[in-house]
């Protein structure tokens, strides 16, 4: 049967890109993967490997009891999701967030989709809009889409494109972290109780450090930058150290739920190391994204107690990132309304986050297996995260203040009966996963 149905183009092989083509392939649909790296490279990117991370190593919250991102996480488990199960088998404590080991995650998924026969890999740029004759495609180019690709879909659906800079968090050797003043310990011992690494500062060093950031040299802007604005979810640390002094005490570098056993004194703010490879040799800087230049991250970064000899696998950077107007431009499963062929997948959807993005992956390989196998296609039920999320994107929001956005149990439909507030999030991820559970019963059907 798979000798009849012509392949399905996916433009992007990143997370949303990659589960596409997953999902596809697992229900008997070929598949043509274009993938620009190593042919063009991104200002982010550091490898030419499949759903490669880049701004951090983390998929956030896994408690799908309490968290809409967890409940995310347990919604693709249950549909078979490539991303997830690759997350699994290369996790790295992260308490109770879900983290991983980066590069073996990419090199996971990339050797699963190219043993996939039905799968076919090819690295090259695509500068126009996909020719006529390919009759499905999904665009997953991500937050870095090509500057020619994104004007070409641009003047495709007549919108002019929303922007925002997105700050990556530099990463530091393990054993160049001084332990005498460190210490492991998850806030309030969550996980295995010890998965970040706490660097303390008192209340003096931690107003010299508001002081530099303020300070510091930054990267410089290009013209066309001044007005873009940033996403609120991957704010640099220094624009937030701009908002208040007690921002970032409120923020990243917030010292509850932590006891220093090296000191008895309480601590003022404290710094958190997350793991970021499997080995343990790599912790990325929780919430220190960042646009300082090189020279001043090093300079202020190592006044951080525990730091002072610190050596940085990779320092923090700042690149572009473009997103549709999604409440305009696309129809309730992700197709272009200007031309239903073209469905998008990621972060260009505007959705915001490693798991986001799979997740919309994840749907637009479903409609378009549906659709090549004529089938009806089969949204999930907004009470879901799939649907709550989906449903945001593609009319919920307002197209004029339109942001990207993380799910959330506030895009969730309300109970219409009364539920107490504690009980209210273990109530709706218990709704979303009954109702998956019957709408997956009838996908087949």
């Amino acid at each position: 049967m798979t000798d009849r149905i012509d392949p399905v183009h996916i433009i992007g092989g990143g997370l949303a890109g990659s589960e596409a083509a997953w999902q596809l392939s697992n229900r008997g649909v070929p598949v043509i993967l274009h993938e620009m790296r190593p042919v063009r490279k991104t200002d982010a990117h550091s490898t030419d490997g499949l759903a490669e991370m880049v701004c951090s190593n983390s998929f956030r919250s896994d408690d799908f009891e309490n968290n809409a991102v967890g409940l995310l996480h347990e919604e693709m488990r249950r549909m078979n999701s490539l991303i997830m199960a690759a997350a699994e088998r290369h996790k790295v404590p992260a308490g109770s967030a879900l983290a991983v080991d980066r590069d073996a995650f990419s090199e996971d998924v990339t050797q699963t989709l190219e043993a996939q026969p039905l799968i076919t890999l090819e690295r090259e740029e695509l500068t126009t809009l996909p020719p006529k004759e390919w009759d499905k495609v999904i665009i997953a180019t991500g937050p870095l889409t090509s500057p020619a690709l994104s004007d070409a879909v641009l003047k495709l659906c007549g919108e002019d494109s929303l922007a925002f800079f997105d700050a990556i968090a530099p990463i530091v050797y393990k054993d160049s972290i001084n332990f005498e003043k460190a210490w492991y310990q998850s806030r309030y011992d969550k996980g295995d109780g010890a998965d970040y690494i706490n660097l303390p500062m008192n209340k003096d060093q931690y107003e010299e450090f508001i002081h530099d950031l303020n300070d510091g040299e930054k990267a410089d802007f290009k013209e066309w930058e001044a007005t873009t604005p940033y996403f609120e979810g991957c704010m640099p640390i220094e624009v937030m150290a701009e908002r208040g002094p007690e921002t970032l005490r409120f923020g990243p570098m917030k010292p509850v739920g932590l006891q220093n056993p090296n000191s008895p004194d309480k601590h003022y703010a404290v710094v958190q190391l997350r793991q970021d490879n499997k080995l343990g040799t790599l912790y990325n800087i929780v919430g220190f994204q960042t646009k300082l230049k090189y020279g001043e991250q090093t300079r202020i970064f190592k006044k951080i107690p525990g730091l002072e000899n610190a050596e940085f696998a990779r320092l923090g950077g700042l690149h572009r990132n473009t997103f549709l107007n999604s409440p305009l431009v696309l129809d309730d499963t992700l197709r272009m309304k200007a031309d239903t062929r073209l469905r998008f997948a990621g972060q260009i959807t505007g959705v915001e986050g490693y798991v986001e993005s799979a997740a919309m992956g994840l749907m637009t390989g479903l409609f378009t297996a549906q659709e090549k196998l004529g089938k009806s296609v089969k949204k999930p039920p907004v009470t879901t995260a799939f649907g709550a999320l989906m449903s945001h994107i593609t009319g919920g929001a307002d197209a004029k203040t339109f942001q990207p956005m993380n799910v959330n149990f506030g895009l969730f439909p309300p109970f219409e009966q009364r539920v107490h507030k504690k009980a209210r999030k273990p109530a709706m991820s218990k709704r979303a996963l009954d109702d998956l559970a019957i709408w997956m019963e009838g996908l087949d059907g």
